[in-house]
């Protein structure tokens, strides 16, 4: 995956006639990290790189992060029919907070995490439906 992410981070980049220099300078990360990436000796930034990279680019974040597996159809396709934008944009605030995840020190291998994420989308979803349900409707006019 960092080797195809690096390949159409590098297409992306030249597209944009960017060097690598000012592509880095623009996301404010290291030109090597950039050089890393786009050579896959650098595994897929995490979300909060992505980011940084998306509004350097100015190209969107979720095309960023599709390219990169973050988005991955299971998980766009378990979004509820009722989610607003404001619930998806804090499920993808939840996927990019959760950064690498390990047990015991140790990194997590593909299959783990994403039976991880498979629960931790389920509940977030649950818990955004049951807050909608027990939330009192709060009043758009004045504040009391």
């Amino acid at each position: 995956m960092a080797e195809k992410f690096g390949n159409y981070l590098k297409q992306l980049r030249e597209h944009k006639g960017l060097t690598i220099n000012q592509l880095a300078a623009l996301a404010g990360i290291s030109g090597a990290q950039i050089s890393r990436i786009e050579n896959g000796l650098r595994g897929v930034p995490k979300p909060a790189t992505l980011r940084k990279i998306a509004e350097a680019a100015e190209v969107s974040y979720e095309e960023l992060m599709e390219h990169a597996g973050y988005l991955t159809e299971d998980i766009e396709g378990k979004v509820p029919e009722w989610a607003t934008s404001k619930d998806k944009r804090d499920f993808r605030k939840m996927l990019e907070d959760d950064g690498e995840l390990m047990f015991d020190g140790i990194p997590l291998n593909k299959e783990d995490r994403q039976r991880i994420t498979d629960v931790l989308t389920g509940l977030f979803w649950e818990a955004k439906q049951m807050n909608k349900r027990t939330q009192p409707k709060q009043d758009s006019g004045t504040d009391q």
